[in-house]
């Protein structure tokens, strides 16, 4: 017989079987309603947030928490994109389970992974191209070049099951708490909501015209597909391209290199040789 994840013997209770304090998932609210405190949802939750933080903390910590409804709409700015807005209850899930996993995420990632980590962020990133640059050039006294390469329909490609698989066993081998298969779980439960399924739509359904398919989840590959507005969508997407940050940096060797999200660049000398990567990349990505 297979022993799941979150059986429980009928001796005793397996390590890390603690749970969720008040604590730690009020800190998490007083974090998420920073920037969205002004919203609907965030309001209405404001009104009688203690009792609605302990409600919400006995259906975590008895294994009864299920997302609600998110809302789906279209923004055209920088470019045209489909966001999922979760309830502001699952917000606060969702910073829960960054706040828990994010020291642990920074002791693995690069120096120079830019996206949603404090400090860094675009106009770090631009200022390290720069820095590339002018280092590989010998400060302009020879020709460098530049490889820009990005993820077609990176969000909605995300394998939830490859990333699932991954950062459970990242948590077990680096997340020592006695909440760790609680926070197993609200990561499963976060990883294979689909938003799809029960979401309200803001807007015209015309709004999704000219969007293409990859750049939606209502079109994505079965089991795949993160929601773009969920900080828990970011940080994970960090987390899956953690492997290609450390193949480049270490199995490839390139010195100059910078990641935003899907976005990446690699800057060298020779450009037959960043030429002859691009293949190896696409490779490396697709297994």
């Amino acid at each position: 017989m297979q022993l799941n994840l979150f059986d429980k013997p009928t001796n005793e209770l397996p390590a890390g079987n603690g749970k969720i304090t008040a604590e730690a998932l009020f800190e998490a609210y007083f974090t998420c309603r920073k920037n969205k405190r002004n919203t609907y949802n965030a309001l209405a939750f404001e009104l009688d947030y203690e009792h609605n933080l302990i409600e919400l903390l006995i259906k975590i910590n008895n294994h009864e928490y299920k997302p609600r409804r998110s809302i789906a709409f279209i923004v055209d700015k920088p470019v045209k994109r489909e966001i999922f807005a979760a309830d502001f209850r699952d917000r606060v899930v969702h910073h829960l389970i960054i706040n828990k996993l994010n020291p642990f995420f920074e002791r693995e990632f690069i120096y120079d992974n830019y996206s949603c980590r404090v400090g860094k962020g675009t106009h770090f990133g631009i200022g390290r191209a720069d820095t590339f640059i002018r280092k590989c050039s010998e400060n302009y006294k020879s020709d460098c070049y530049i490889l820009k390469l990005d993820i077609q329909g990176f969000f909605m490609h995300i394998n939830r099951q490859i990333l699932f698989d991954r950062l459970q066993q990242f948590i077990r081998n680096k997340y020592q708490e006695n909440d760790m298969l609680l926070l197993t779980e609200l990561c499963r439960i976060v990883i294979f909501n689909d938003p799809t399924k029960n979401c309200i739509i803001k807007g015209r359904k015309k709004d999704w015209v000219g969007l293409p398919d990859n750049k939606s989840l209502f079109h994505s590959p079965a089991s795949c597909g993160l929601p773009i507005g969920n900080l828990t969508s970011q940080i994970f997407a960090n987390f899956y391209m953690n492997s290609l940050d450390h193949f480049v940096k270490s199995k490839l060797g390139i010195r100059y290199y910078g990641r935003y999200v899907d976005d990446f660049i690699l800057v060298h000398k020779d450009k037959d040789y960043l030429t002859s990567l691009i293949p190896v990349i696409a490779e490396f990505l697709r297994s």
